[in-house]
C-alpha cells in the first residue's frame, strides 16, 4: 500500500485517493467540537419559547396554508380518504414550492419518509426534488472566490457551468483542480442561511396550530417534524460539519472492515462554511439495477451490505448517514456502495446508542417488555408508563391478527384504538427514531429495487447470525442477553409483518401484494362529510 493511501486504516474510501487524509492536520477536523456546539445553539435560540418570528413572513406563510387547507376542505367531501389525502397533499406540495427553499428542503425530507407518512403525501413531495431552479453561476463564483479567498482560475483548471445537481440548499458541480485532481464542488445558495433561521422561527410558531389540522400521521406531529428538521437543516448550513461528519461515518465503516461501503475524501484545505470539495467517485445510479447485473455485481450482496453496515454503525458507534435515498448512493464497478450527501447524520449518546441496542436485540429475539423499556430510554415513550399495561392496550400479549384479513371497518377501529392508547400516553417519534425509521423504510424499498425476489425472512435471520458470530460478546455485555442462532425469535419476526408462524417465505412481491390490499381496503372507506 503506498503512502498516499495509508489513510485507508483510518476510513473507507477508493483504493486510490487523490489527496491523503490526516485528521490532525485538517483546520475544520480540529474545530469540530466548537462548530456541533455553534450549530446547537443556534438551533436553541430558534426553538426557544415565546420567540416572535418575522411578522411579514409569517403573515405569508399562514395565508399560503391556510390557502392551501381551505381548497382541501372544500374540494373534499364525499371522496375515498385516498382522494382527500391526494388532494392535501398536491395542495401542500404547491404551497412549499411557492414558500422557496426552506420549505422545499423540508418536503424533501418529508418525501423520503415512507411509512412515516402518508403514501399520498410522500408521492407529492417527491416531486419538490427535481424542481429547484440553479442560481446564475456568477452568484455561485461569488461565493467560491470570497469563501477561498482565491480566484475561481486559481484554484480549478476547469468549472461546469451547469451544475449536476441543484438542490434547496446548494448545487453540485464538476470540476479538476489546478493539480489534475477531478472532484466534485458543492456550493451553498447565497444568503440560504438567513432565510432558513427566518423560517424556522415562523414554523416553529406556526406548527402548535397545526396539531389535528392537517391528516399527517399524529406520532410524527407538526412541533415534533420542526424540531427534527431545524435540528437537521441548521447542521447542514455549515459545510465543515458536513465534512466531519464524512470522516465519522467513514472511520466507523472502516472499524467494523465493512469495506464495501465507502465514503468520498473532503479536500484538506478547500473545504470552508459554504463551499465542500470533495474526491469525485462514479458508478451506476441506485435504480441502474439492469447495468449493475450485466456488469456482474451480486445486487443481493450490495443490499445485503447496506443493512449490516448502518445496523453496526447505529448500534455499536452511535453514528449512522441520516438521509438514505437514491440520490445519496450509487455503486461503483467494484460492487461497492458510495455513500453521498451527509449534511444529515444520526448521532446517539452512549446512554441512547444502548437504548438503539436493546430495542433491536429486543426485536430480534421477541422480547416486548425490553422494546418498551428501550423506547422509554430512547423518550418515545414516558419514563413512568405502565409496561405491562401498555402490553395489554396494544394487544402485543395476543396472537398476531394478519391485516389482509380484516375489513375495513375493523381495520379502521384497530388502528384507531393504537394511536389512541399511543397518544393517551404522551409517545412521539424522536429524532433519532424517526432518522433511522425513515432509513429502514428506505432499505424496505431498496429491497424492491435490488431483490425483488430475495426471502426476507431467511435474510433478517441470516443477518442476525451474523450479529450473533460477529458481535454476540459485546451484545452480551452490554444488554445482559446472550444472542445466538437458537434464540433468534422468527415467530416475533413474522409477527411484525403480520405473518402467523407457518408462513416460511416473503418476498417484496408478497409484500407489495399485501399492502395493496390493505391500501384498497382502505379506499373502500368513503371519507364522512
Amino acid at each position: 500500500m503506498s503512502d498516499l493511501n495509508n489513510d485507508l486504516k483510518i476510513g473507507s474510501f477508493s483504493d486510490s485517493g487523490p489527496w491523503r487524509i490526516e485528521p490532525e492536520t485538517i483546520d475544520w477536523k480540529r474545530i469540530s467540537d466548537q462548530l456541533n456546539e455553534d450549530a446547537q445553539k443556534q438551533i436553541d435560540d430558534i426553538l426557544k419559547p415565546n420567540s416572535v418570528p418575522p411578522v411579514l413572513r409569517t403573515a405569508d406563510i399562514v395565508f399560503g396554508l391556510s390557502k392551501a387547507v381551505g381548497k382541501w376542505y372544500f374540494t373534499s367531501r364525499g371522496s375515498t380518504k385516498s382522494k382527500s389525502y391526494s388532494i392535501i397533499s398536491r395542495n401542500l406540495k404547491n404551497t412549499f414550492q411557492k414558500f422557496g427553499p426552506t420549505y422545499v428542503k423540508l418536503g424533501q425530507i418529508i418525501s423520503s419518509g415512507e411509512g412515516i407518512f402518508p403514501s399520498e403525501l410522500v408521492s407529492q413531495f417527491v416531486k419538490l426534488r427535481d424542481q429547484v431552479p440553479a442560481e446564475p453561476f456568477e452568484v455561485v463564483r461569488n461565493t467560491i472566490e470570497t469563501d477561498l479567498n482565491r480566484p475561481l482560475d486559481g484554484i480549478f483548471k476547469s468549472f461546469s457551468y451547469e451544475p449536476i445537481a441543484a438542490a434547496s440548499i446548494a448545487q453540485v458541480y464538476d470540476a479538476t483542480l489546478i493539480t489534475g485532481e477531478e472532484v466534485v464542488v458543492k456550493v451553498q445558495r447565497s444568503n440560504i442561511a438567513q432565510k432558513v433561521r427566518q423560517d424556522l422561527q415562523v414554523m416553529k410558531w406556526i406548527a402548535p396550530f397545526l396539531v389535528g389540522k392537517i391528516p399527517i400521521t399524529a406520532l410524527a406531529n407538526p412541533p415534533a417534524l420542526v424540531e427534527l428538521f431545524a435540528n437537521t437543516i441548521i447542521q447542514e448550513l455549515d459545510f465543515r460539519i458536513e465534512a466531519n461528519n464524512m470522516l465519522d461515518i467513514a472511520a466507523v465503516l472502516a472499524e467494523t472492515n465493512q469495506r464495501n461501503i465507502i465514503v468520498p475524501r473532503p479536500h484538506p484545505t478547500l473545504v470552508t462554511k459554504r463551499v465542500l470539495v470533495m474526491e469525485k467517485l462514479s458508478g451506476f445510479k441506485w435504480d441502474d439495477v439492469t447495468g449493475m447485473q450485466d456488469a456482474g455485481i451480486d445486487t443481493e450482496a450490495v443490499l445485503r451490505a447496506g443493512m449490516i453496515s448502518f445496523f453496526e454503525g447505529t448500534m455499536f458507534y452511535g453514528v449512522f448517514h441520516g438521509d438514505l435515498h437514491g440520490g445519496n448512493l450509487f455503486v461503483d464497478e467494484k460492487g461497492r456502495v458510495a455513500l453521498l450527501d451527509f449534511g444529515i447524520v444520526g448521532r446517539l449518546d452512549p446512554l441512547k446508542r444502548l437504548a438503539f441496542l436493546k430495542l433491536l436485540i429486543g426485536a430480534l429475539s421477541n422480547q416486548v417488555e425490553q422494546q418498551i423499556e428501550a423506547l422509554k430510554e430512547l423518550e418515545a415513550l414516558p419514563k413512568d408508563v405502565d409496561t405491562q399495561k401498555l402490553i395489554v392496550d396494544l394487544k402485543l400479549d395476543q396472537p398476531v391478527v394478519d391485516p389482509t384479513t380484516l375489513g375495513a371497518e375493523e381495520m379502521i377501529r384497530e388502528l384507531q384504538e393504537i394511536t389512541k392508547s399511543l397518544l393517551g400516553i404522551g409517545a412521539k417519534l424522536p429524532k433519532e427514531l424517526m432518522l433511522f425509521a425513515k432509513n429502514m423504510l428506505f432499505l424496505d424499498s431498496a429491497i424492491a429495487k435490488l431483490a425483488p425476489n430475495l426471502n426476507i425472512i431467511q435474510e433478517i435471520a441470516d443477518i442476525s447470525t451474523y450479529f450473533a458470530k460477529e458481535h454476540g460478546q459485546r451484545i452480551s455485555k452490554e444488554v445482559g442477553f446472550e444472542i445466538n442462532e437458537n434464540n433468534i425469535d422468527l415467530e416475533g419476526i413474522k409477527a411484525s409483518f403480520g405473518l402467523t408462524n407457518e408462513v416460511e417465505s416473503l418476498t417484496y412481491k408478497d409484500i407489495a401484494e399485501r399492502r395493496n390490499k390493505i391500501r384498497e381496503t382502505f379506499d373502500s372507506v368513503k371519507k364522512k362529510p
